[in-house]
């Protein structure tokens, strides 16, 4: 059966503008493992503005429709669902990159390995903004850095939405923690979230901070979400034999040699890459890490930061919160 829904498009490439509400199709029944849910909130990713200036990785038969995580309200199931049925609340990270519409949008057909059920006391909201992110700090902080107790780690941005889930995790493994912030309001959140040392990189050399906080030795990992320039520099606040994880490409060494000489191990970190190249097993291991993130969301180890609220046909004004750089936390949307 051909359906329609209201859905947020971007009808061009370029900034917040071009993103405009439109009746766009929604089709189901769909396969036999596909679950329909009623969208009751989606989170903003950096990553959304990037398709919403450079266009979909994945071509489409409709416009584009952005976002990666949702939350709602199983609204119909396929005949071989059996993990989920009609009224159960869930959050996943699925769609926005071209092909499937994305979470900007009254509902989303998600196929059931990828939905994570949420549990008593936490809101819909709160599911929303955690998928891509928790996904994002595991893959970084686990999967690739084996991060370690008594571990000193850095990571960038940390009010941001990834860098303050990466702070609370990293805590959550004995590690130390270090962050880099902008101004006065997230250095707040920072060491209220366990960050042991907070570096104002306006005023502060982070390299020397974070040299001076390990008594010179240097850090055994960090994480980079700010781009290469950054990136580069963050070599020197290295120790031999460091791990680094950047979620926004390697450039290459510095001038210097420097990661080549401290015999670092370099990291991508690019969670999108699965859905992309439809990587199920890889699709499965991420539900499994929301899944995880949501028991210590339950359990109130883990804190989810929301910045702010807007409703889905002010969506291009959400992107302007998200580009403006002041967000602390996650921005979301609330559709009805």
């Amino acid at each position: 059966m051909s359906l329609t829904m209201t859905a947020v498009v971007a009808t061009g490439r370029g900034g917040p503008e071009v993103l405009e509400p439109r009746q766009v199709p929604l089709v189901w029944p769909r396969g036999r493992g596909d679950v329909l849910v009623r969208l009751k909130a989606a989170s903003l990713n950096p990553a959304d503005a990037y398709f919403r200036r450079s266009g979909p990785y994945l071509s489409s038969p409709g416009p584009l429709v952005l976002g990666h995580d949702g939350a709602g309200i199983v609204e119909a199931v396929g005949a071989g669902v059996r993990e989920f049925g009609e009224g159960d609340a869930v959050c996943f990270c699925n769609g926005g990159i071209g092909g499937e519409p994305g979470t900007y949008a009254q509902f989303a057909v998600v196929p059931e390995y990828q939905l994570a059920r949420i549990p008593r006391g936490i809101d819909l909201q709160q599911a929303a903004a955690l998928p891509l992110v928790a996904i994002t700090a595991c893959e970084a902080l686990f999967d690739r850095a084996r991060l370690r107790r008594s571990d000193h780690v850095l990571i960038h941005a940390g009010a941001g939405g990834t860098g303050h889930v990466g702070i609370q995790l990293a805590r959550l493994a004995g590690a130390h923690v270090a962050t880099t912030v902008s101004g006065p309001a997230k250095a707040k959140l920072a060491d209220e979230l366990g960050a042991e040392r907070v570096i104002r990189y306006r005023q502060q050399d982070f390299v020397a901070e974070a040299r001076a906080w390990t008594g010179g030795r240097g850090l055994d990992v960090a994480l980079d979400n700010v781009g290469p320039e950054v990136l580069l520099r963050t070599f020197r606040a290295m120790a031999p034999y460091g791990r680094v994880v950047t979620l926004m490409g390697i450039p290459g060494d510095d001038a210097e040699g420097t990661a080549y000489n401290a015999n670092l191990t370099l990291h991508n970190v690019m969670m999108l890459t699965p859905m992309w190249l439809g990587l199920r097993r890889r699709l499965r291991r991420q539900a499994g890490q929301v899944r995880k993130a949501l028991s210590w969301l339950a359990e109130k180890r883990l804190r989810i930061v929301i910045d702010q609220v807007f409703p889905l046909a002010k969506a291009a004004a959400a992107h302007r919160r998200l580009e403006s750089g002041k967000a602390l936390g996650k921005i979301l949307l609330s559709i009805s």
